[in-house]
């Protein structure tokens, strides 16, 4: 185990002295909540074409780096001293150049955050991985919120006068009483003449 001040310390001299144009970068540490007993992987992504990767774990509640291992391109692994070697794989994805570490077994004593350190050409960059905690429960979100509909204006309108409506039905109905009684008349009339005898209507046009 090695303090954490001082890994970082040692680490950040080694890149300096060793000519490396990158200092260890702070980015953002993503959380895993694998369940216990299970298997977890944690990736560590290359950009460019990386020689070999560095895995460090930081114990949770000790405040020490564990060196874990190193992979290269070929694959070839070497893991850190007090390692378990079965539990701890290192390897290279074969449709990448990266490379990732899987935790076989995972137990409560796995707490820690995951660091590796990318080596490409003497130049060395330190990304803080993930916050490994195995067994917990994620948070719960909060429930959204449905957003009340739109309360429809009431229009206070005023009513029409019905007074105009009963003028114009007054109006409408009589006129329409009287045009059906001069049509009774007109087929009354009609319907009478055409029962006369023939002469009656010759001599009924000749007094006229």
């Amino acid at each position: 185990m090695i303090p954490l001040p001082l890994a970082w310390t040692l680490l950040t001299v080694s890149l300096w002295t060793s000519g490396s144009s990158q200092i260890p970068q702070q980015e953002m540490i993503n959380v895993l909540r694998p369940p216990i007993h299970s298997t977890e992987t944690i990736d560590c992504d290359c950009v460019d074409s990386c020689d070999t990767v560095y895995w460090f774990r930081t114990i949770s509640n000790h405040n020490k780096v564990q060196f874990l291992g190193k992979c290269n391109n070929a694959d070839s692994t070497q893991h850190g001293p007090d390692v378990d070697k079965a539990r701890f794989k290192l390897s290279r994805k074969t449709s990448s150049m990266s490379f990732m570490l899987r935790i076989i077994n995972v137990t409560e004593e796995d707490t820690g955050l995951y660091s590796c350190v990318l080596r490409v050409k003497k130049n060395d960059t330190w990304k803080p991985g993930f916050f490994l905690r195995p067994g917990e429960m994620p948070p719960t979100l909060a429930p959204k919120i449905k957003p009340k509909p739109p309360v429809k204006p009431v229009c206070h309108c005023p009513k029409k006068n019905s007074s105009k409506n009963g003028c114009g039905s007054l109006i409408l109905w009589p006129l329409v009483g009287l045009i059906a009684a001069l049509a009774v008349a007109l087929i009354c009339v009609l319907y009478y003449f055409s029962r006369l005898p023939k002469k009656c209507r010759h001599r009924f046009t000749r007094k006229r």
